[in-house]
């Protein structure tokens, strides 16, 4: 069985900085793609960031490019997200996704698992 947990999240002050992380179970890890998406008070899923099965590609949704960094460890079967510079437009659940065999399309939703969540609320 898949699973996959997120931990980090919280309440921060704008400006501020947090480490998402994503722990993998259940799968081979380096077989798959993974991503972070989030969902907004009253918005639909997006796009946040996502990085390939040997982190040869990574992408960005323009909304956070420059202030997060995705990064995975294939030895811990884990993903991270770090965010800097933190708004209150990034107030949000945050998800991790896995996505197995070709590389492209990571900025769509077409993910095979996803994690339960955890909740991102920055303070103005």
């Amino acid at each position: 069985q898949v699973q996959l947990v997120e931990s980090g999240g919280g309440l921060v002050q704008a400006g501020g900085s947090l480490r998402l992380s994503c722990a993998a179970t259940g799968l081979t890890f380096s077989n798959y793609n993974m991503a972070w998406f989030r969902q907004g008070p009253g918005k639909e899923r997006e796009f946040v960031a996502a990085i390939s099965r040997r982190a040869l590609n990574i992408y960005y949704a323009d909304s956070v490019k420059g202030r997060f960094t995705i990064s995975r460890d294939n030895a811990k079967n884990a993903q991270y997200l770090q965010m800097n510079s933190l708004k209150s437009e990034d107030t949000a659940v945050y998800y991790c996704a896995a996505k197995s065999g070709s590389s492209s399309r990571l900025r769509t939703n077409e993910y095979e698992y996803w994690g339960q969540g955890t909740q991102v609320t920055v303070s103005a």
